[in-house]
């Protein structure tokens, strides 16, 4: 699903938000896997029901931004009506899925992908004992764990989802989702990793950043993921202000439009604010345009002239009244 449709549905069907992870659908991602043979009659309904799949979330994903213009123009549906017709919208999808694997129950890919959609409209249970079902045909598939390991993470044990992700990372170390997912559920779960893995606050940390690392190195034009590993700074204590702008800097480059660019730029200016670069920060102000970042910018601009204030009155010299 996309990132807009995911979040929504998990808005509209779900009563608790999960940690934002990815799952892995195709199963595909294995190297010593043989692929498979594209005429074979039992292929082709497998991807025929990814294609029905695809073509039911990309019709979902446009109503939920045309509802959301409407929304915003005064018009729309309620929540309640929304949520209803995305569920009849999948239900087709659903009873696909069921059908193929009433006929075809050894068949992995296809449990994977069910559960993959089973989770995307947060029906987690029902995720869980299909990818469980896959895991026992082949344990050798990492999408599998690594699938799990998103379950763990949203449901715990925490633990679990610690070392699904190394076992699916063990089986391909070339995929850089795995390692993306693992190191948010390590930086998120904090606690948990102390004690798992025995290590203290910054071990922590650094553990999550050396496997954002590793992600990166296998994925280094990703600017979502490079996004969300500059985003990972403001959480670090005490801050570590330069690596931050080092990560901002590395997304801004990979940023693919000003939109992109613009989003860099009230970073950029957070970051600058805190560590007293002002003059800095209202360049980078100024560089942001677009509408939808316009209260975000009046938000940045308001602290930065307060911090600037107060750094003044902090480093002026004291008056007449009080010298010595």
């Amino acid at each position: 699903m996309t990132n807009l449709l995911v979040s929504v549905v998990s808005a509209l069907v779900a009563t608790n938000q999960p940690v934002a992870l990815t799952n892995a659908a195709d199963g595909l991602t294995n190297a010593a896997m043989v692929a498979p043979d594209l005429n074979d009659p039992v292929e082709k309904q497998y991807h025929k029901l990814m294609d029905d799949d695809d073509t039911a979330q990309a019709e979902v994903d446009k109503w939920i931004r045309d509802n959301q213009e409407f929304v915003t123009a005064g018009a729309g549906v309620s929540a309640e009506v929304m949520r209803q017709r995305i569920l009849d919208r999948f239900a087709p999808v659903r009873q696909g899925y069921e059908a193929f694997l009433q006929q075809h129950t050894n068949h992995v890919r296809a449990r994977i992908a069910y559960g993959s959609f089973l989770d995307d409209i947060h029906d987690e249970e029902a995720a869980m004992a299909q990818l469980e079902l896959a895991r026992e045909l082949d344990p050798s598939e990492p999408s599998v764990w690594n699938n799990l390991a998103n379950f763990y993470g949203h449901n715990g044990p925490v633990t679990k989802a610690f070392d699904y992700y190394t076992q699916a990372i063990a089986l391909n170390p070339k995929e850089p989702v795995y390692y993306h997912n693992f190191g948010t559920t390590v930086f998120l779960f904090r606690k948990d990793a102390r004690e798992h893995y025995q290590l203290n606050e910054q071990q922590v940390f650094d553990k999550a950043l050396a496997l954002y690392h590793e992600a990166m190195k296998l994925a280094p034009n990703d600017f979502p993921l490079a996004s969300d590993v500059a985003q990972t700074f403001y959480g670090i204590r005490p801050p570590r202000n330069d690596d931050a702008l080092r990560a901002w800097t590395n997304a801004f480059n990979l940023a693919q439009d000003d939109i992109e660019r613009q989003g860099v730029h009230t970073h950029f200016a957070r970051v600058k604010i805190h560590v007293g670069r002002f003059d800095e920060a209202r360049l980078h102000l100024e560089n942001v345009t677009n509408e939808m970042y316009a209260e975000l910018k009046r938000r940045l601009t308001r602290s930065l002239n307060e911090e600037e204030t107060k750094a003044m009155v902090t480093n002026a010299p004291p008056s007449e009244a009080v010298k010595p």
